[in-house]
């Protein structure tokens, strides 16, 4: 069925919909289609309105448009790319036909149901990731990924039987692990990109802690801080715990730990007064992170300090 959220937004809850409106053939399977592009052609009727897929869509291009760039490197990867797009996000239609091409995979949720796939798909955290976030594939991965997509086609077009979907799904899984991987080895080519990100997040940290911003605008969430960076918050959160072992929230826990310390062995100002200048609203949540994270309430850290300080 399809819906409008509002004036400009459509819902579209089933991959048939999907199909039928855009006018291409009609899934093989009602929950999990793979399209080729370069075969079926799509009418395109909703060109610049929004759209929510109420099931998940995995792009994959053969040849992505331009290079990836950071400091004296260059990085070519115009021989394919993934992109992904978890189910209910809202997304505008593309307008130019160059969009269309290569592969498209869409699953519903459904598909899962029963298998562990469907406990932990949500770690898969590139779903959530921004449209220029996509994972660019060397000629290698590349030919990995054609061929798990020729498996997934295969199987779409043999007779249902009682292994069929269990096929289905194993393949998609391998298909997400395979992608997982690549993923890591991105974060990684791009480790000198990546570490400017770290520089900008720190800068951002340094600025919110030391002028008083987070006396008025509370906690920083990492939700904020890849705004402020225009990343996505599940990309920023990913990069980091690959290229330095910790998440966005636990880089954001080392800065107040640090800062409060700081503060702390100064004396001049009061456990309370210290909780509320660092952007928490009640003292007994600092408190609580505070000897979670050093052992020590901040009172006895307070009271360390001041004994290593007396001659």
């Amino acid at each position: 069925m399809i819906k409008s959220a509002h004036s400009n937004t459509l819902i579209v809850e089933s991959i048939a919909d999907l199909t039928q409106r855009m006018q291409l053939p009609s899934p093989l399977h009602p929950l999990i289609t793979l399209i080729n592009y370069d075969i079926s052609t799509p009418t395109l009727t909703d060109i610049g309105r929004w759209i929510q897929l109420d099931f998940y869509k995995i792009s994959f291009k053969n040849n992505f448009k331009g290079s990836v760039k950071y400091g004296p490197s260059s990085y070519d990867f115009k021989d394919g790319g993934l992109a992904f797009l978890s189910s209910g996000q809202i997304v505008e239609v593309p307008s130019q036909r160059a969009d269309y091409q290569g592969y498209v995979l869409y699953f519903h949720s459904d598909l899962l149901k029963g298998y562990s796939l469907a406990n932990h798909i949500f770690n898969f955290g590139y779903f959530d990731y921004g449209v220029t976030e996509a994972l660019f594939l060397s000629d290698k991965e590349k030919q990995v990924i054609a061929a798990l997509f020729q498996a997934i086609s295969v199987e779409l077009n043999n007779p249902t039987d009682a292994f069929s979907q269990d096929i289905l799904v194993s393949q998609l899984e391998l298909l997400l692990n395979h992608s997982n991987r690549f993923y890591n080895r991105q974060f990684i080519t791009l480790k000198v990109l990546n570490r400017n990100l770290i520089h900008r997040m720190n800068e951002y940290l340094q600025r919110y802690f030391t002028t008083g911003e987070s006396i008025h605008q509370g906690l920083p969430s990492a939700q904020i801080i890849a705004n402020n960076l225009n990343v996505s918050q599940r990309y920023l959160s990913d990069m980091l715990r690959i290229l330095t072992g910790k998440t966005t929230q636990q880089h954001i826990h080392l800065w107040l730990i640090d800062k409060a310390k700081q503060l702390l062995k100064q004396n001049t100002l009061a456990t309370s007064e210290i909780a509320y200048q660092l952007g928490f609203e009640h003292p007994q949540s600092f408190n609580k992170l505070f000897k979670q994270k050093t052992g020590l309430s901040p009172a006895m850290f307070k009271q360390n300090a001041q004994r290593s300080c007396t001659p």
